[in-house]
């Protein structure tokens, strides 16, 4: 009888073992990624961690130059698309062509973003708000359209939209981009609550400060906005490195949180609770 209890122990003990040894391998082994806005910033590092985590990756940016340089370098059977995320019918294109070319879309990561001059709603023309909706929610929306029907064949998919402080609050950026990223919550609780029991998981990252080139969106910020971003930068409590945002993303779309949906994690530096 004690010889069977210490069998089973030292069972129980290496099973633990085993599954705690695994999570030291690649978390992305044989899965598939899009990722957009990956030629620079938080896409581009997530876009390498992934890489480097055994996944095939779909980079896909505006700037072609970006493209290129970001896919040579990860490798993996990686694949560029140079798309206009603002378009309906590119953001359609780069989900067709990515199974097209890879067969499946395990992760889609709706990163890709703009900012907006800091612009308030009183000089807000319809160009910028079209511009900034179309970039920063319609393109989740059209992407997440177009490959949610291609994941629920699989059941299984992972999506990760890349949301703000902003998405909260009223005086982190202008009135697009805050309307913008408020909505961009919405839509990934609603794909979490209509699709979760099907295998398809929707979760979002929500950005403080991040060293990347996106800046106030506008060689010449809206005076007024620039004021509020005085008093608003007063209490942040530092800036993330692109590379601290992709670890989130990592475990996001990866097994290690296959129990996490519809959730938006706050990875500020606890600048939202100042």
């Amino acid at each position: 009888m004690v010889n069977r209890a210490r069998h089973e122990i030292i069972q129980q003990t290496k099973e633990i073992a085993d599954r705690n040894l695994a999570n030291f391998g690649p978390k992305l082994e044989g899965k598939t990624a899009v990722v957009t806005g990956a030629g620079s910033g938080v896409g581009k590092a997530m876009a390498e961690l992934f890489s480097v985590n055994g996944c095939r990756v779909i980079v896909v940016d505006v700037v072609e130059d970006r493209v290129k340089e970001v896919a040579a370098k990860i490798g993996n059977d990686s694949l560029g698309m140079v798309k206009d995320l603002s378009n309906q019918k590119q953001v359609e294109e780069m989900i067709d062509e990515a199974y097209q070319s890879m067969g499946r879309i395990d992760i889609l990561c709706n990163n890709a973003g703009i900012m907006d001059g800091v612009t308030p709603v009183a000089d807000t023309s319809d160009e910028l708000w079209q511009r900034v909706l179309n970039v920063n929610l319609n393109a989740p929306f059209w992407a997440s359209r177009r490959a949610i029907p291609k994941m629920l064949k699989d059941s299984r998919g992972a999506i990760l939209n890349t949301a703000s402080v902003a998405s909260f609050f009223g005086g982190k950026a202008g009135a697009p981009y805050t309307v913008s990223k408020h909505g961009l919550i919405g839509l990934t609780k609603s794909i979490a609550v209509f699709y979760g029991d099907k295998g398809i998981r929707s979760n979002a990252m929500v950005l403080g400060a991040v060293n990347t080139a996106i800046g106030f969106g506008s060689s010449n910020p809206n005076p007024l906005g620039l004021e509020l971003m005085k008093k608003t930068m007063a209490s942040l409590p530092g800036v993330a490195d692109p590379s601290q945002i992709a670890n989130l993303g990592l475990f996001l779309v990866s097994d290690d949180s296959s129990f996490v949906n519809g959730s938006c994690v706050v990875i500020d530096n606890g600048w939202s609770v100042f």
